[in-house]
């Protein structure tokens, strides 16, 4: 049975932004098949991003944004579930 598709929408804040938080995220994103995408946010101090695919690729996607790339330093991660919008590439914006 194929597993479930569901997407979640997640803010990130901290030292997030210059710190290749967006590549390495498409990365992550690519490696385990989840579409969606991510962006900085206007505030300079958060990134958002939506990951959309199998409940399991999903959840490690949001595991990963809790620490990021090495140069991060993540002091909080919001996340909201979303309907699925069939995204399956995964794009930075």
């Amino acid at each position: 049975m194929a597993e479930d598709v569901v997407r979640k929408r997640v803010v990130v804040r901290g030292r997030v932004q210059g710190v290749f938080f967006r590549d390495t995220c498409r990365e992550q994103a690519r490696l385990v098949g989840v579409g969606g995408w991510v962006r900085n946010r206007g505030d300079g101090l958060s990134v958002e991003a939506v990951f959309e695919g199998p409940a399991e690729a999903v959840r490690r996607l949001v595991a990963w944004c809790h620490h990021g790339p090495p140069r991060a330093f993540v002091e909080a991660v919001d996340v909201t579930d979303e309907s699925p919008e069939g995204d399956t590439t995964f794009r930075v914006r």
